[in-house]
């Protein structure tokens, strides 16, 4: 039997040589059908039966990979649109992990995935992608974009200036070294971070160190830079939020520290104290009794111990013009007074959604300065070591506070920062007196009749812990002529009834009666862009040198344009005029956000404005200033209203008529140019009529070289120095990104070394003009080191009329390209800066 099996292959080797020979053409026949039926269904867009027919070709023959490569892609990326559309998204998934199987390391393939991800909201995952697609090929620019876009998102610029704060880190490694060197065995660090805190407690001798980060990111990262340090099976690492670790499931018992820094610059924004409530409950061992000297092995204990709470009322013209509407009139629009614009801090006491009561603010570095309206107050102390005042902090009663008005001025905001204890000995400053990595809370103060006070008026406000939130409300001012004696609001029921009566006449309150007017809430860079009044006034012109060219009669009209005839409202002066019947010329405006242009383009003419904005309270505010101004109802319309495909924005107005004025956003209020612009440019030339224009015609970007060691520091960890020995640098310093965006070029610590360079010209209507790669001569004025290339920019509305987005009144911030060494420069050196503009993204590289 063993011979007749060994035998019969041999006997049949002809046999099974021909059968592999009719597979191999079969396999052909059906690869080259495959091909053909694929190409077929692309001709058709049928991209879903194309992408079956090339998986089927690639998996069964592998060698045509770099053949159809490129028409692969096409066709996967389309496929995946409309799966995108019809919301399958598993589907979706599911094609590029087929896709990434046939070309695991395609750059392509890899940035697109990252791409859905990232709009679907996984931007750890997304982030995963771009970066694999720039490890593939590190000059791929779309990668790049990404990449550095997700970064600020997953990797939040504060990590660096903290990190980068060397005394900072070096009082909570004095403060964890005195606490474990007590006898505390086992520690907790919640909310860890990149490790640093961990570390710590670890180099001091603790024999057991836990950590949980939420983030998977930072999580990761934690992981690699435990391990870099050597620690990696000293320090366990929890990805989770600390709410949910339980004994002995994650932790085998509970600890006798927990320390973290999960304070915003309002202290209790990252919900220290909510996570400290738990850890007190379920995680850390009781509390030492107070007033006993004992050992600190058996008992629990909080790094910070506390916090005092300050806050000052400041008077500044930055915050105020971001927070506060301060005009009543622009470029001859009459804003009604029954709109009460507010900025969302303002809007969050009455709002159902948990939305943050305060912005923030680096006072040191804030334009045009602060002055100091009261003394610094204590506004609230916490314990974080005493579970019942933890507890109590949510539903105590707001604190009522009086204080003292000591300098004249507006009142435009209440201050607040923190001294952060650590321990009895080790304490942190947040002031913005000090020099710090931190940010102050800033709670703007909006609705006052007057925010004028002078010396002996009083400053009223209620204090409450609510939602997690620090809140600063009721603000009220208390004037000098009454109620002098009266220190606290309560107080006021004691009194008699004249006195009572008269105080609440003095007390100008934030609360607006019901009925008062249609609140409109906006973003304060919406409410800095409204109080932009060259803004207004240049488009106001710009427009109107537009309407004049195309209606050769324009110049009889006789409008009331300059306000000074009250009398005569839009429909008169139309009627008194002889192209009263002319056909309306359209105007789109689809700027984002909150804008007035085109009421102010339906001012100057027979227009027929559209505006692009979306949120209902928006459109309903355009409508009442619209009526305030005596337009007819059809003069404004809300252009999405009439789209079937609100993705597809820039259309015709109708099938028969074109545009004569297309207004598109170009430049972020960041300081980058909006993404897509040149594509939208693009189509918006192909809907304007003879002689219409897009607004802005062109922009020119203009930088200088400075030395700006604080960029620097906020850009990239430095080093081991900052750190105290610890190798964070290298890990942290992958999410870095070139460009600093949200600048203040006024108020940034540099020193100038050139004078301004124009860097590059986009011309949107004009796009031949423009170049994607030039290099740039800079003459250097000053000796020292370029850290930092800040650029900002020339809006073009025409030849004559441009905005500066680098003037004291715009709503713009600026940007900053931070080199990655600083280059040593003499003056009269010649400084060469390649720029290369790529769709949205510009990047700026020095030649040496």
């Amino acid at each position: 039997m063993e011979l007749i099996f060994f035998k019969m292959p041999n006997s049949n080797a002809k046999s099974h040589r021909g059968h592999r020979g009719g597979q191999e053409a079969g396999r052909r026949e059906l690869v080259s059908r495959s091909l053909q039926s694929a190409q077929h269904c692309l001709k058709n867009q049928d991209f879903g039966t194309a992408y079956a027919h090339y998986l089927l070709v690639l998996n069964l023959a592998p060698e045509l990979k770099n053949d159809v490569r490129e028409t692969f892609q096409f066709t996967l990326f389309k496929w995946a649109e409309e799966l995108a559309s019809l919301a399958r998204i598993q589907d979706l998934f599911n094609c590029y992990e087929q896709a990434l199987e046939l070309f695991p390391n395609d750059e392509i393939i890899c940035n697109s995935m990252g791409e859905h991800l990232f709009r679907m909201g996984f931007r750890d995952e997304a982030a995963g992608y771009f970066h694999k697609a720039l490890k593939l090929n590190p000059d791929f620019a779309d990668a790049k974009e990404n990449f550095y876009r997700v970064a600020n998102w997953l990797v939040e610029r504060w990590h660096f200036i903290m990190l980068n704060d060397t005394n900072r880190n070096l009082i909570y490694q004095k403060a964890i070294e005195k606490v474990v060197r007590s006898g505390c065995r086992t520690v907790l660090d919640i909310g860890a971070g990149t490790g640093i805190l961990s570390m710590f407690a670890k180099k001091a001798g603790a024999p057991c160190v836990y950590a949980c980060e939420l983030s998977k990111t930072m999580y990761e990262l934690a992981c690699d830079v435990v391990a870099a340090n050597n620690m990696e099976g000293e320090i366990k690492l929890l990805h989770m939020k600390s709410l949910d670790i339980e004994i002995p499931k994650h932790i085998p018992e509970r600890v006798s520290l927990v320390v973290t820094e999960t304070v915003d610059a309002g202290l209790f924004g990252e919900g220290i104290v909510e996570s400290l409530i738990h850890a007190w409950e379920h995680l850390l061992l009781q509390p030492k009794p107070k007033n006993q000297d004992i050992g600190t092995e058996d008992y629990g204990q909080v790094i910070p111990a506390g916090a005092i709470v300050f806050g000052m009322a400041v008077e500044c013209k930055e915050i105020r013009r971001h927070h506060r509407v301060g005009i009543q009139e622009v470029a001859c629009v009459h804003l009604a007074e029954t709109v009460e614009f507010c900025s969302p801090t303002h809007a969050s006491v009455n709002s159902e959604e948990t939305i943050e009561p305060y912005t923030t603010e680096k006072l040191s570095r804030v334009p045009g300065g602060y002055m100091p309206l009261t003394e610094p107050f204590q506004a609230m102390t916490v314990d974080f070591n005493n579970l019942e005042e933890l507890k109590s902090l949510a539903t105590r009663k707001p604190c009522k506070i009086s204080i003292p008005v000591t300098q004249g001025g507006m009142l435009d905001a209440i201050v607040v920062w923190f001294v952060l204890q650590l321990d009895d000995e080790h304490s942190l400053s947040t002031s913005p007196s000090e020099e710090t990595c931190w940010e102050q809370a800033v709670y703007p103060v909006q609705g006052l009749p007057d925010y004028s006070v002078t010396p002996g008026n009083t400053v009223m406000m209620e204090v409450c812990c609510q939602d997690c939130y620090l809140r600063i409300q009721k603000i009220s001012v208390l004037t000098s002529e009454y109620g002098m004696d009266i220190k606290r609001e309560n107080t006021l029921a004691s009194g008699n009834e004249a006195e009572l009566c008269s105080a609440l006449a003095s007390l100008q309150t934030t609360s607006t009666p019901a009925g008062m007017g249609q609140e409109c809430m906006l973003e304060s860079t919406e409410i800095a862009l409204l109080n932009n009044v060259p803004y207004h006034e240049c488009f106001n012109a710009a427009i109107d040198k537009v309407l004049s060219s195309l209606i050769p009669m324009r110049e009889s009209l006789s409008m009331d344009v300059d306000g000074h005839d009250k009398e005569m409202n839009f429909e008169e002066s139309q009627n008194k005029n002889s192209y009263a019947t002319h056909d309306p010329l359209y105007v789109l405006d689809v700027s984002e956000g909150f804008s007035i242009l085109p009421i102010i383009a339906g001012k100057l003419g027979p227009v027929k404005a559209y505006s692009s904005v979306e949120k209902e309270q928006h459109q309903i505010a355009l409508n009442i200033i619209s009526e305030a101004n005596h337009f007819p109802k059809e003069t404004l319309e809300f252009w999405l209203s009439h789209l079937e495909d609100e993705s597809v924005v820039l259309q015709r107005p109708k099938s028969d008529k074109l545009w004569s004025i297309i207004i598109l956003d170009v430049i972020e209020t960041s300081g980058l140019i909006q993404q897509e612009v040149m594509e939208k440019a693009a189509i918006s030339r192909c809907l304007l009529h003879s002689g219409g224009k897009i607004f802005p015609q062109y922009v020119v970007m203009y930088g200088m070289l400075v030395e700006s060691p604080s960029l620097v520091l906020e850009s990239a960890v430095q080093g081991t120095e900052p750190t105290l020995g610890f190798n964070i640098a290298p890990f942290i310093n992958q999410f870095k990104v070139p460009v600093r965006v949200c600048l203040d070029l006024a108020t940034l610590p540099c020193v100038p070394l050139s004078k301004s360079a124009e860097l590059l010209r986009l011309d949107l209507m004009n796009p031949y003009l423009n170049s994607s790669n030039r290099d740039v001569k800079v003459q250097v004025c000053k000796s020292g080191q370029v850290t930092a290339i800040p650029f900002w920019y020339h809006i073009h509305l025409d030849e004559d009329i441009y905005l500066d987005t680098s003037s004291d009144s715009s709503h713009w911030k600026q940007a900053a390209v931070v080199l990655d060494k600083p280059i040593q420069v003499q003056l009269g050196d010649e400084f060469v800066l390649n720029i290369q503009h790529y769709k949205s993204n510009v990047s700026i590289t020095v030649k040496q």
